[in-house]
């Protein structure tokens, strides 16, 4: 299991951030093109805005972007390291506040202050127990008519093949892994679905009001979630709606091949002008 001890000891010991988080952003041609074609498509409808909170920003891939369409941004991050890299990198950017938390609290973010609370590419290493942890307490940092958008771990609703895959004895085992997944299970939290984010949800008076199932990594199963939620009465309050997207990486896949003709790195620097 991906517990927080084990996460810690990873992610401020253990990886060595040399590309600064990029290396998970291949895929797409790079983080430009996913934050562009990816990622700003999914969240556009509820920036800019007053105040994100971002949660497990590591090296600040996303708070790059984030910073843009805020007036104030909180990132919280159980990796001392991590933090420390964000304060040097936004250093300039005065509306940035960083903090170090255990993995699961909160605290230190004001009740009834978030507009948009956002966690992309992190919280899939979150076991249910700490997914609860943070709705439970996001349901009282939300405003009232605040949103978040939280990608998160859909492993667990594949626990019961799994479970039979790991009776098989020898290389078999891992073949068929690698022939369900084309890869491992990239370290996904093996309690946490999507059903189990949205009754979260429904348990601390938040409603789920989206959630997209995706095959990250592989063409096989829907090993992740996007999940859309806001406290129940807000504006943005709907009944939830689920789409299983199996072309995922399909998409991820096209991007990187536009990302070559489109993209800002596909331009020389000494030919780079600006724009306005």
């Amino acid at each position: 299991m991906a517990t927080v001890e084990l996460n810690k000891k990873m992610w401020d010991g253990n990886y060595e951030w040399i590309k600064q988080g990029e290396e998970w952003s291949r895929a797409w041609g790079g983080s430009e093109a996913q934050w562009s074609a990816a990622i700003m498509p999914r969240i556009h409808t509820f920036v800019p805005t007053g105040t994100i909170l971002e949660i497990a920003p590591g090296y600040g891939r996303w708070t790059n972007y984030l910073k843009d369409y805020c007036d104030s941004l909180i990132a919280i991050d159980l990796s001392e390291s991590c933090i420390k890299a964000c304060q040097q990198r936004f250093s300039d950017s005065l509306h940035i506040t960083c903090h170090v938390n255990d993995g699961i609290s909160l605290e230190m973010v004001e009740d009834h202050s978030v507009d948009f609370v956002f966690s992309y590419d992190s919280l899939v290493h979150a076991e249910a127990d700490v997914i609860e942890a943070y709705i439970r307490q996001l349901s009282r940092k939300l405003k009232r008519d605040g949103v978040g958008f939280i990608h998160h771990s859909n492993i667990g609703r594949y626990q019961q093949i799994f479970s039979e895959i790991e009776k098989i004895q020898g290389t078999m085992r891992e073949s068929i892994v690698n022939k369900i997944f084309l890869s491992p299970k990239h370290w996904r939290a093996s309690s946490m679905t999507a059903e189990l984010f949205s009754g979260f949800c429904d348990k601390y008076g938040l409603t789920c009001i989206g959630q997209e199932l995706i095959n990250w990594g592989t063409d096989g199963l829907l090993n992740d979630c996007f999940s859309l939620f806001t406290p129940k009465g807000s504006n943005w309050s709907r009944a939830n709606r689920i789409i299983e997207n199996t072309d995922f990486m399909n998409e991820a896949r096209l991007i990187r091949k536009l990302s070559s003709l489109y993209s800002v790195s596909s331009i020389p620097d000494e030919n780079k002008i600006d724009p306005r």
